[in-house]
């Protein structure tokens, strides 16, 4: 039996290139190898306010974007998290059996609570429930996450373990995955921070959907330092993030990137680097193009996908309601 494996991503924001190496192209070459379920989880989207037409338009653009990359609906799942009614259901239940200790530790609502202050959310605090219950629902062996989400894999684990020696074994515990290279792209105007679709900064991210001279436009104002040579160096946060975008995009190994730029400046790689950005995302361009021409067609997917997924949901959490004597 092939691993099941959940991956969840928020429709808000813009789909950069740290999302597509980072994450993106991992789910698609492990559709072989593992049971994929992809989920678009707008109900993460609404713990901080949204424009409703906005988060529509956005969620069906991200599930163009995973078709156009190579998320194959005959290989994996994909489908819209709201579509699916249980994932809230679920998510109550572990709220009465988690701790407000273990949710006020969670590294990201501390964070994200300091800039919104009073304005919080309670969803934004109890995020992590229904994260938990994104997995536990479908009883998923693995859940690939970047290093910043790995906490939020740990306490569906301990929600999860923590149910199980109440009630009795009833969930499957999870593992993290965190891809060894790409797992964190950079911000181009500051490569001390990750990448983020929530940046609003003109020249942060090479977005998805850039045309051509976009790209070109934010490589070549792409922080680096004050140094010349062209190495992999953690300790150059600037150079470091745009080779390992190189290296990412043109599979060649460090040692034959550092070779081709022996003795070149940071013009000619960084002129190199947004052409290989460019024909690296092309056939994803190409491909949303061919599915958003006939919008029915990503709709009818998703719909198809929840109606395959609902009875696993169902069945998990029925079982969870009878171990608790409820419903």
């Amino acid at each position: 039996m092939k691993k099941l494996v959940f991956s969840g991503i928020q429709p808000t924001g813009n789909i950069h290139i740290g999302n597509y190496l980072g994450a993106i192209q991992h789910w698609v070459n492990s559709q072989d190898k593992y049971n994929n379920i992809f989920c678009v989880v707008d109900l993460h989207a609404i713990t901080v306010p949204q424009d409703p037409k906005v988060l529509r338009a956005k969620s069906r653009e991200l599930a163009g974007l995973l078709l156009a990359s190579g998320i194959d609906p005959k290989k994996s799942e994909l489908f819209i998290q709201s579509h699916i009614g249980e994932h809230c259901e679920l998510a109550w239940i572990l709220n009465c059996i988690t701790p407000m200790g273990w949710m006020q530790r969670m590294t990201q609502f501390k964070e994200k609570s300091e800039k919104q202050k009073e304005n919080v959310s309670v969803g934004l605090f109890d995020y992590p429930a229904l994260m938990a219950a994104d997995i536990l629902l479908y009883q998923a062996d693995l859940v690939p996450v970047g290093e910043d989400q790995k906490q939020h894999v740990e306490i569906t684990r301990d929600i999860a373990q923590k149910f199980n020696s109440t009630y009795g074994e009833t969930f499957k515990i999870p593992e993290p995955v965190i891809a060894e290279v790409g797992a964190r792209i950079m911000g181009l105007d500051d490569p001390t921070k990750k990448m983020s679709k929530s940046e609003t900064s003109q020249n942060h991210a090479v977005l998805l959907l850039d045309p051509p001279d976009a790209i070109r436009a934010k490589i070549m104002r792409a922080t680096t330092d004050s140094l010349r040579e062209i190495k992999f160096d953690e300790n150059r946060p600037g150079i470091y993030n745009l080779l390992v975008i190189y290296e990412l995009f043109t599979k060649k190994s460090r040692d034959e990137i550092e070779s081709m730029y022996e003795g070149k400046g940071y013009a000619d790689f960084k002129k190199d680097l947004a052409e290989v950005i460019i024909e690296g995302i092309r056939p994803v361009q190409e491909k949303y193009k061919e599915i958003t021409a006939d919008p029915a067609y990503i709709d009818s997917l998703l719909t198809k996908s929840a109606e395959r997924l609902r009875p696993i949901a169902q069945k998990t959490l029925n079982l969870v309601k009878e171990r608790m004597g409820i419903g």
